[in-house]
């Protein structure tokens, strides 16, 4: 999973899978959910992210995965 904030655009990407998007649906103004060929959720992307989202802190409990960051 990686979260991809574009500060130009004020818009956050949720990448859950790395499978290809091929079906797209807005479920509240400036929030879309990406699907793949099979129905799964692979991303969401959140515009106006700065007013829907707290960017400022990511808190991370108990994942199963290690964590890496990486310079903008």
């Amino acid at each position: 999973m990686k979260l991809n904030y574009y500060p130009d655009t004020d818009s956050l990407y949720i990448d859950l899978s790395e499978k290809t998007s091929v079906e797209s649906k807005e479920i509240s103004e400036g929030v879309v959910l990406d699907y793949d060929d099979d129905g799964n959720l692979v991303g969401i992307d959140i515009d106006n992210a700065g007013k829907k989202v707290q960017l400022k802190e990511l808190i991370l409990n108990r994942l199963p995965s290690s964590v890496r960051t990486e310079a903008a």
